[in-house]
């Protein structure tokens, strides 16, 4: 794995960590962190060592603090169409065929929150914020913001959080459904890594499929979801992990799944 200037990427078994290494700047997010980030990714989708992928921030204090706002105020409105830009950044995060999960170990704002809303699981310690203040720059959250955090707490409490741009505490955003978990911060790693260890003893091709059929699902009618979520049963009913799995079952031991 190349080294990084804005971010260090670390592995451990079947994890990788890519960790924005900006703690000066409360963690905010360049264009060159984003860049770097999406670099991290299109290596670590070829590595078949590793089956899962954790964001978090360097230091206690930041999670991501959002876009660097000194970058921010030079842009011009044709800059939102940039590729690579943190929208599409952060859909290409969303759409990754291995598992990610948001190790939220401090401010999540802006920018930050709409990171840790593009990864499939948000998992935070007990000092950690979440907010989307953008409007009080005169901007909206728009790295997915005003879609993703409506789809994942409702209309009204995204609406709510948007306009007011109030920063709420990791109980609060547990309580609403932001979070999937909530725990003490010596515990944040360790709880982090038992979810993922779960995910990781799932058949690796029905956990890449379940993705694609809850991401595409979610946004089509129920009737298109349906036949999507067939689809992805047809295919997995044709490969060995599905032999594998139903057979460990049946002989009462662990499964041995190969990706195939």
């Amino acid at each position: 794995m190349q080294s990084y200037e804005t971010i260090l990427v670390e592995t451990a078994g079947k994890l990788a960590y890519i960790i924005i290494n900006r703690p000066e700047q409360r963690n905010s997010l360049s264009k060159e962190t984003l860049s770097e980030m999406k670099s991290a990714l299109e290596q670590l989708k070829h590595d078949d060592m590793i089956q899962c992928v954790v964001f978090t921030g360097q230091g206690e204090k930041s999670f991501a603090a959002g876009a660097d706002i000194g970058q921010l105020k030079d842009k011009v409105p044709l800059d939102v169409f940039a590729i690579d830009g943190m929208q599409d950044v952060y859909t290409y995060i969303e759409s990754y065929e291995k598992p990610t999960i948001a190790m939220v170990n401090g401010f999540a704002l802006g920018g930050g929150c709409e990171l840790a809303l593009s990864c499939d699981i948000r998992i935070a310690s007990e000092q950690a914020k979440f907010g989307l203040p953008e409007l009080n720059l005169g901007i909206i959250p728009s790295a997915g913001g005003t879609q993703r955090l409506a789809r994942i707490v409702g209309k009204g409490k995204a609406v709510e959080m948007i306009l007011t741009g109030k920063i709420i505490t990791a109980e609060k955003a547990e309580r609403i459904g932001l979070l999937s978990e909530c725990v003490p911060a010596d515990q944040l790693k360790q709880t982090v890594e038992e979810t993922a260890e779960q995910i990781l003893a799932k058949g690796p091709l029905a956990v890449k499929l379940a993705k694609i059929a809850i991401h595409t699902g979610f946004d089509t009618d129920m009737k298109t979801g349906l036949m999507v979520e067939k689809l992805a049963q047809a295919v997995l009913f044709s490969t060995q992990d599905k032999q594998e799995g139903t057979s460990a079952f049946l002989e009462k031991r662990p499964p041995n799944f190969q990706s195939q």
